[in-house]
């Protein structure tokens, strides 16, 4: 009897494989998401206002959004290792800037350079993934990869706030620095060429190929639903530390154990839904988790001061619900795509999910507001009910995607 492909094992290449875009995965995240705990502490050392932060966040997902447009027609041409290797060596250099970062346009001028090279990366390692893993392995390998955003949280978030509660907030960036240093000794000695894509490309140039993917409805329709995606989960993200400690009670001394609690419930529970994404429909596993996150939602962004062991718990079920929508959606759109135009399309979306949630980061800026360095935020729940709106939104959008992806799926085997 022939073995399922679901539970065939991975060889030691692709497991490598796997380890590698995963890590990458994890440094860049960290990159990004150490923003939102270390919030509280920038908005007091450098007295920034809410709208300051929001657009410090900001600056770097739309910058990283607009790059991976602009070097979306280049995609598909090159050998996806040496793309990796070039836009990482760039996120490193822009790293190590931020740590050198004194002054908030400092700031801002360091975190838009870093985006400028961070944000491709993902589209990279997803496009790499689509290359290498069909249809049927990729929910594995993507709960695999998104295990980068538990693990930044369960050892890179809690070590960021302990060295930056001792050196400064600027002392994480440098960690990440050299770390993905690291990373990328390893991507250039041991990954092996991607370049099977390229026995597919035609003569349209690299404007005319970027053209090319976006001029696809079914393509529009997949970027439309990442960017509704990141418009909701980076609403609250940006403020989540600001909140905790001024409105729920959190000191700082608590605030690494919340963050590495959320990332352990997060490490338990991608694997498990990469499993499960590969073997039950993938919308209905998508539609469970939006429900999940939208009760959690509403009721997380309502408290007030509450007892330590609740607020992690309610943080370990709402992050649960947030990331086990990710490996679903993203393995329907990724379906979406020929080969010949994986990368560029994998570009245009990862892009406009950064522009998204750039916008979103600054827009939650606006609305949500602090009287004081010390205050209760004021107006996060009403963050919570557009994420709602935006929530049953996308689970209209993913069900489209779900119908295309099954019908090209079934295309490709007649």
């Amino acid at each position: 009897m022939k073995t399922p492909a679901t539970v065939l094992p991975f060889s030691p290449y692709q497991k490598f494989v796997i380890f590698i875009l995963a890590i990458t995965q994890f440094s860049v995240i960290l990159d990004f998401m150490i923003m939102s705990p270390l919030g509280d502490m920038l908005m007091k050392s450098m007295n920034l206002t809410t709208t300051q932060f929001g657009m410090a966040v900001s600056a770097y997902a739309i910058s990283a959004g607009l790059s991976g447009l602009l070097t979306a027609g280049f995609a598909d041409r090159f050998d996806r290792k040496k793309l990796l290797l070039f836009f990482y060596t760039g996120f490193i250099v822009g790293t190590i800037f931020c740590g050198l970062a004194s002054t908030y346009w400092l700031l801002i001028s360091a975190r838009i350079f870093t985006g400028i090279f961070g944000g491709v990366i993902g589209s990279i390692s997803m496009a790499i993934i689509t290359d290498l893993f069909d249809i049927h392995h990729r929910g594995r390998v993507m709960g695999f990869i998104q295990m980068g955003f538990g693990a930044s949280q369960v050892m890179g978030i809690p070590i960021s706030l302990y060295i930056a509660n001792h050196w400064g907030w600027q002392s994480p960036f440098m960690m990440v620095a050299g770390l993905a240093t690291l990373i990328a000794v390893l991507i250039f000695m041991k990954l092996e060429p991607v370049t099977r894509h390229l026995a597919m490309q035609n003569e349209r140039n690299a404007f005319q190929h970027l053209w090319h993917t976006i001029s696809k409805r079914h393509h529009r329709m997949g970027f439309l639903t990442t960017a509704l995606l990141s418009l909701g989960g980076f609403m609250m993200m940006p403020f989540g530390s600001a909140f905790a400690i001024n409105n729920l009670g959190v000191s700082n001394e608590q605030l690494p154990l919340l963050f590495m609690l959320t990332g352990v419930g997060t490490l338990v529970i991608m694997p498990i839904i990469g499993k499960l994404s590969d073997k039950i429909d993938k919308f209905k596993l998508f539609t469970v988790s939006s429900l999940l996150m939208m009760v959690m939602v509403v009721l997380y962004t309502n408290l007030a001061v509450t007892p330590f062991w609740l607020v992690s718990m309610l943080n370990i079920i709402l992050m649960m619900a947030v990331m086990s929508r990710m490996v679903p959606s993203m393995a329907l759109v990724s379906a979406i795509p020929d080969m010949a135009d994986r990368g560029a399309f994998m570009s245009i979306n990862s892009s406009l999910q950064q522009i998204a949630g750039g916008f979103a980061a600054a827009f939650a800026g606006i609305i949500v507001v602090q009287k004081d360095k010390y205050s209760p935020l004021q107006h996060y729940n009403t963050l919570g009910f557009i994420i709602i709106a935006i929530t049953i939104l996308c689970i209209y959008m993913l069900f489209r995607v779900s119908v295309m992806a099954k019908s090209k799926l079934k295309q490709e085997k007649l």
